[in-house]
């Protein structure tokens, strides 16, 4: 589940904690920076582990709301002789878990950063921590041109350092933590930029060895947008999966008795023929877009009004002849795979669904990556048997 969800969810659960793994060393089954929301009701949404930590992480959770402290949490499963975890551990590295409780400022932190997602813009949380971790400064600032990928990453605090443009701001006092994690390397320049006296370090054996450091930043990418053209039966499957892919999904149809709730509960729905959905759908260079509507005049309207935009994906419906002559006298069209989907040998409407979707998370995931190395490359495993950039 993305901070996306994360956000959204938390801004309809009056009680909850926001966990996130802060630190991450050897294997591990979620990446460094990856969050989850447990309630006091019980419910958690995303998670850290396969499923060994979250238990603890929600028996602590009572506490942490209750005192309104943050708490650092480690659990260490590299040692082979130690099965205090079970078998279930599954992982065999240390993981450092931040959980903090959701209320005032954090909140409104969220809050502001699902309003900036929603937009489509990435965004960087900054935590910083101040006089033995009594306070805490967060700070969100859009990053339009950060990695693709959640990270997180340690920003030690210097003197005279800035935090750099600063859209939302927040300083809250917090009880003392019920452990103090400092960074004895940077307990100095802390001290003399934030104006206390200097911080104590006695018993500081444990943080030593977890080298937490006192600024954490982590960069979030909104979902990207999932646009499928047309509303049949066939598009239901594309649109569940599309969902658990971790696409915002839209579905566009001109026909009103296919394009309801009913049929695609909890969908952004867009309805009109596509000179009239084209300025509502506001095409972005994020996008992903799948034509499945079957219906031949309507898709080439469409195309021709796609000819100027920039998109990560095009995927059409139906066989090689019948794309030919939907492209038949059109520019290129960019980043187009046709047929969609990956060539798995897919049969019915539920196994071509998940041909469309392994074909979907393969190029979200290669186009991070290419914009991490600033390169721009094919996607070879996901083209298998398609056309690409091409008619």
């Amino acid at each position: 589940m993305e901070m996306h969800d994360l956000c959204a969810i938390a801004a309809r659960e009056p009680r909850c904690v926001l966990a996130t793994a802060v630190k991450v060393e050897g294997h591990a089954y979620r990446k460094q920076g990856v969050s989850m929301l447990l309630t006091r009701e019980g419910a958690m949404y995303g998670s850290i582990s396969p499923g060994c930590l979250e238990s603890d992480l929600q028996a602590r959770m009572e506490r942490v709301l209750d005192t309104g402290r943050l708490e650092f949490v480690e659990y260490d499963m590299r040692p082979e002789d130690d099965l205090s975890w079970g078998e279930t551990i599954g992982c065999g590295g240390l993981i450092i878990v931040l959980l903090e409780p959701v209320c005032g400022e954090l909140r409104s932190i969220l809050s502001h950063m699902h309003t900036h997602f929603q937009s489509g813009s990435t965004v960087e949380l900054t935590r910083s921590f101040y006089n033995q971790y009594t306070r805490i400064h967060y700070v969100i600032q859009l990053a339009e041109d950060a990695e693709t990928q959640t990270s997180l990453y340690p920003s030690p605090v210097a003197k005279g350092a800035s935090l750099g443009p600063i859209n939302k701001m927040i300083t809250v006092d917090i009880p003392r933590l019920s452990l103090v994690v400092i960074h004895p390397s940077e307990v100095d320049a802390v001290a003399s930029s934030s104006g206390e006296s200097e911080l104590q370090r006695d018993g500081l054996t444990d943080p030593e060895r977890w080298d937490v450091p006192l600024q954490i930043s982590a960069r979030y990418e909104p979902k990207p947008r999932l646009i499928i053209i047309g509303a049949g039966n066939d598009v239901i499957p594309v649109v569940r999966l599309g969902k658990s892919a971790g696409f915002r999904v839209v579905v566009a149809d001109w026909r009103e008795t296919l394009c309801t709730a009913e049929r695609f509960p909890g969908v952004e729905l867009v309805r009109g023929f596509p000179c009239e959905i084209m300025p509502v759908l506001d095409i972005q260079s994020r996008d992903y877009i799948v034509l499945m509507s079957h219906q031949f005049p309507r898709e080439r309207e469409f195309l021709e009004l796609l000819e100027d935009r920039n998109y990560a994906y095009l995927g059409i419906m139906g066989s090689r002849t019948r794309t030919a002559r939907l492209l038949n006298e059109l520019p290129p069209l960019k980043h187009l795979h046709s047929p969609v989907g990956l060539t798995i040998g897919a049969d019915g409407p539920e196994e071509i669904a998940v041909s469309i979707a392994a074909e979907l998370i393969a190029c979200k995931r290669a186009a991070a990556a290419a914009e991490r190395r600033n390169v721009q490359r094919g996607i070879a495993h996901a083209t298998d048997g398609h056309l690409s950039s091409s008619r």
